[in-house]
């Protein structure tokens, strides 16, 4: 980080939006952890990745509340300051509605999204890729890889292609642990030397 991105991120009003998003604490994560810290973390991938813009690092603070608290008021988010009517307007880019599938929601962000709406989507989904490592279940893994190809790749390849490559590195990193998972479940089990039968 420079100086100047410093500066730029000091003079950001981070606080309030950290304090509504404290909101999430009770939400556990599939992987581990709870809503909240992965806010923090899809927030932290965007400075990794230099972006040190205002609405979206407030947005990508309170990204999943809209869809995850549902009797959430908005109204609460629209109060914090004078940008919080532009960070409600891309959190609903990347917010799901009500009835909608996940594969015409991506499509919607692909189609449709503004730019800092494909970037905040792609750094989320790197945040999920990442807990995917903590996630046993290899139908989901190879399920959310596949997702991740299909509708998070071509996202990303128009917006940030550092970001794509880490996506692709994480997709292949996780479909060998799936393919090493199902390979070892595979191999048959050793005799037991006090399995009483070894001994007829």
């Amino acid at each position: 980080m420079t100086t100047e991105q410093m500066l730029r991120l000091n003079g950001i009003n981070l606080a309030p939006y950290i304090q509504l998003a404290t909101i999430l604490i009770g939400k556990n994560r599939y992987g581990g952890g709870n809503m909240f810290r992965h806010q923090i973390d899809t927030m932290a991938v965007l400075i990794d990745y230099g972006y040190i813009d205002a609405i979206l690092l407030k947005a990508a603070i309170v990204h999943d509340i809209l869809e995850d608290i549902p009797d959430f008021n908005h109204n609460t988010l629209l109060r914090i300051d004078y940008e919080s009517h532009s960070v409600y307007e891309l959190v609903m880019q990347v917010t799901k509605n009500p009835g909608e599938s996940k594969p015409d929601f991506l499509a919607r962000v692909l189609d449709t999204g503004s730019f800092n709406a494909k970037v905040l989507k792609v750094a989320d989904r790197i945040s999920n890729m990442v807990s995917l490592g903590f996630v046993n279940n290899m139908d989901f893994v190879k399920r959310y890889a596949d997702e991740t190809e299909r509708y998070i790749f071509p996202i990303a390849e128009l917006v940030n292609k550092s970001m794509l490559k880490e996506l692709q590195s994480l997709v292949e990193s996780r479909r060998k642990y799936f393919l090493d998972s199902a390979a070892a479940c595979a191999k048959p089990e050793k005799p037991s030397y006090t399995d009483s039968s070894d001994f007829l």
